[in-house]
């Protein structure tokens, strides 16, 4: 790794920045899961009782699907901050936020309780915590990205992406552990088991903050300062849409395949396992799948990211979505056999293709952005596609599967894939593309930047 601007600080340790970003997008995931898991098990009677098991599911999704729509706007405006004062003290404000809206859910009384105001409070909190999501996946992913060395970028950028696999595992693993001493069916677990796992993410918020205050200011964003790009007058989120909105758009559109079949596997899924009408299998069981799912994903992602430094990012996304195109037309009528190892099969299937594109797009869309708006161009691509592909399907799917039977959703997460199929080849592969604060080797030829 090669900086090009002066400091006095000692070099930091590639392994230490890897750490940070992995512990804090763990940490972030880990609050953003267990409400997903919570709006398949516990929510629909908790929150919405009064609607009954399709109505108040359709709710508890409604209430989910909230956060992807305050992911942009978290993107935004962390996005300003992130490329305004610094990556670091952004992603520190972004652990904060989520950690206390987190911890509020846990404490949050039921409709039972508090009627009305039971709902409303959770979409409120549910806001804030899309709001810390929007900004933390793309200060995390720069964490990285603009330390590592340009030949490895695609390695050191799966430490942030593997946070979400570990964050999954702890999520399914606190509630099933919950779900297991307290009983399956038992009230307690749902008076007040489901939430001994949102108030514990405050020991890991702790951890998290540790960590990421040892962190340095990433080389490309001090360049930047070096350069005098943060006059404190610019708009970053104007400049991003100005010069490269291409880039933003395509993005979006690029990875949208990603979130559907990631949030569909993790949420609707846990759902659809457990329901009668569905898979019909006990909670443990889905749970216990999911741990399994969640290191088979992180160890697919990793490698999928390793490998796009030797073929490129692009390459290995389109394997990606071609994969999802097909898997999400076998992928009901396999569930719909209702066997354990077929629910387990079509999990674990969903997800590795998720891993596929998961892997390399941590360094994939940093390197589509230059560092005067880095943190606001990748994050808002990035949350863009959250809307697309993870708050819309998981919403629509219990009413396509009540009236078209569950081929419908097979059919709309294959269109997804094939949007981010045409969205990803007209976008530039980036695998020799240097940063900022680097130069370019003598000994490669740059990639052309047109699709």
């Amino acid at each position: 790794m090669s900086t090009s601007q002066p400091s006095t600080s000692p070099p930091v340790p590639l392994w230490r920045v890897a750490a940070a970003s992995c512990a804090g997008t763990t940490i972030e995931f880990y609050d953003f899961f267990i409400y997903g898991t919570a709006a398949a098990l516990v929510f629909p009677k908790v929150f919405f009782p009064a609607l009954g098991s399709t109505a108040g599911t359709v709710a508890s999704f409604a209430t989910f699907a909230v956060a992807f729509i305050a992911r942009p706007v978290g993107a935004i405006v962390f996005g300003h901050f992130g490329d305004r004062i610094g990556r670091k003290r952004t992603l520190i404000s972004t652990l904060l936020l989520m950690g206390i809206a987190t911890v509020l859910i846990g404490l949050l009384p039921g409709a039972a309780t508090i009627g009305v105001a039971a709902p409303i409070t959770l979409v409120v909190l549910r806001f804030a915590q899309g709001f810390a999501v929007g900004g933390e996946w793309a200060g995390a992913t720069l964490l990285t990205a603009e330390y590592a060395p340009m030949h490895r970028r695609g390695f050191y950028g799966v430490f942030p992406q593997i946070g979400p696999a570990i964050a999954f595992a702890l999520s399914s693993g606190t509630f099933l552990a919950t779900g297991l001493i307290m009983g399956d069916t038992d009230e307690a677990f749902l008076s007040y088991g489901w939430r001994i796992p949102f108030l514990f993410s405050i020991v890991l918020v702790l951890v998290g903050l540790y960590v990421r205050v040892s962190i340095e200011e990433t080389p490309a964003f001090r360049a930047a300062q070096t350069r005098a790009e943060t006059n404190p007058r610019r708009v970053p989120f104007l400049e991003a849409m100005r010069a490269q909105p291409r880039e933003v758009l395509l993005s979006a559109g690029a990875l949208a395949m990603l979130f559907a079949f990631f949030y569909m596997g993790t949420a609707y899924l846990t759902s659809y396992g457990t329901n009668p009408k569905g898979a019909g299998l006990s909670r443990p069981v889905v749970l216990g799948m999911g741990i399994g799912a969640a290191v088979l994903f992180g160890i697919v992602t990793m490698i999928a990211g390793t490998v796009s430094d030797r073929f490129g990012r692009r390459n290995v996304i389109r394997v990606s979505c071609v994969a999802g195109i097909l898997w999400a037309l076998v992928l009901f009528p396999l569930l719909d056999t209702g066997s354990a190892a077929a629910f387990a099969i079509g999990l674990s299937g969903t997800l590795v293709i998720f891993a596929i594109a998961y892997g390399p797009a941590g360094s994939y869309l940093p390197e589509l952005f230059t560092a005067r708006h880095r943190y606001t161009g990748a994050g808002l691509g990035y949350n863009l596609a959250g809307v697309l592909g993870g708050a819309i399907p998981p919403l629509v799917a219990p009413g396509l599967a009540a009236s078209f039977g569950s081929i419908a959703i097979g059919v709309m997460l294959s269109l997804i894939a094939l949007l981010s199929l045409v969205s990803v080849s007209m976008l530039a592969e980036t695998r020799n593309r240097a940063l900022e604060h680097e130069q370019q080797p003598q000994h490669e030829e740059p990639e052309p930047t047109t699709a």
